[in-house]
């Protein structure tokens, strides 16, 4: 299990570094030169250790909602980081999630038409999934992920003692990501996650080993495909339907856990139309099961799903794009119609 994942970037290359002290690390970023945007979460448990090594001008707290990652709290944070001097020479450090993530990435990458920045992922979900590929992703209106850069950090540094800070659900969600990942290449450890899945609910750092195996397979697509034109679409793999999903629930329901949902869904589609057998959507049903949240599309509700969907970004013209399969490690991306089989495929999904 390496403790160093490397990427090579048309952007700039970068590396993840698997660390057991993030403060040590962080020592390196105190100068004058360093402004950090950390999520109020970890403030709340590091503040003494990380407010101890910046001024209280060069300290950004943020609120890691969804409601926050628009270009609106953009615009504030860029006024902010303006009037306390911040220069193109200077570097963003950000400790935090996703949501951190996609601030901290999008205001380096147009604050001086590009700034340095490095990044703690604090979340499960961002420790095995979107660290690395460079994307940020801010969102307009309801609408999830329509605006956004690709601009990887420098480098990033893992310290799994920030996932025994998370809620379950937080586990829940980053678990979510990782499968997908598994069953696009069809790797046998997305069933050896499964039949950990308890023990990790009770002692999230037996994940290392699923985290790493994630990232390197992240690294492959990325590197063949950084910038999403063709083979790394298939990594949307559950995040069409998933996205539907977050929208409609008002993201009550977590990221991780509507990709699960939204990879049986398009497994279901799938099945019903002739791509996959019975037996293996029974297979990738029951690898995805325990995670799949409690959440149903009704018919009263089925319109503002669909609605959602057809608001994804990927796709092209009426026809919603997105990522079907033959079964674990054999992807297909599909144009299709939201026809009225389709629409009834969802609903029989949902009454199941």
């Amino acid at each position: 299990m390496c403790n160093t994942v490397r990427i090579e970037s048309k952007v700039k290359d970068y590396e993840v570094n698997f660390v057991e002290d993030f403060i040590s690390t962080l020592k390196c970023y105190t100068g004058t030169d360093s402004f950090l945007v950390v999520d109020k979460h970890i403030i709340d448990s590091y503040g003494r250790q990380i407010c101890s090594l910046f001024s209280d001008k060069r300290v950004f707290i943020i609120e890691a909602t969804e409601q926050n990652k628009t270009i609106e709290y953009c615009h504030d944070l860029l006024k902010v980081l303006i009037r306390n001097n911040i220069r193109k020479n200077n570097i963003v450090v950000a400790i935090g999630g996703g949501i951190v993530q996609d601030i901290s990435a999008f205001v380096s990458s147009i604050l001086y038409r590009g700034i340095e920045w490095v990044f703690y992922p604090t979340t499960l979900l961002a420790q095995a999934d979107s660290c690395i590929g460079g994307k940020s992703s801010i969102n307009l209106d309801e609408y999830k992920n329509l605006l956004g850069t690709f601009y990887p950090p420098s480098r990033i540094f893992i310290d799994m003692s920030f996932l025994e800070t998370l809620p379950v659900e937080a586990i829940k969600s980053g678990i979510g990501e990782i499968l997908h990942f598994y069953l696009i290449v069809g790797n046998k450890m997305a069933a050896d996650l499964t039949n950990d899945y308890e023990k990790i609910i009770l002692s999230p750092k037996l994940l290392k080993k699923y985290i790493s195996l994630s990232l390197e397979i992240k690294k492959e697509f990325i590197e063949i495909d950084e910038f999403d034109k063709n083979e790394r679409n298939l990594l949307n793999y559950g995040h069409t339907f998933g996205h539907a999903i977050e929208t409609v629930s008002g993201y009550v329901v977590n990221h991780g856990q509507a990709v699960t949902m939204g990879m049986d869904i398009a497994n279901y589609i799938s099945m019903r139309l002739g791509y996959l057998d019975k037996s293996t959507f029974d297979f990738m049903h029951s690898v995805l099961e325990k995670n799949i949240p409690d959440f149903r599309i009704d018919e009263k509700t089925l319109e503002s799903y669909l609605k959602a969907l057809l608001k994804d970004k990927k796709n092209i013209d009426d026809k919603l794009v997105c990522i079907l399969t033959d079964g674990p490690g054999s992807m297909r991306k599909v144009h299709i119609d939201i026809t009225d089989e389709i629409k009834g495929m969802i609903l029989e999904y949902f009454k199941g």
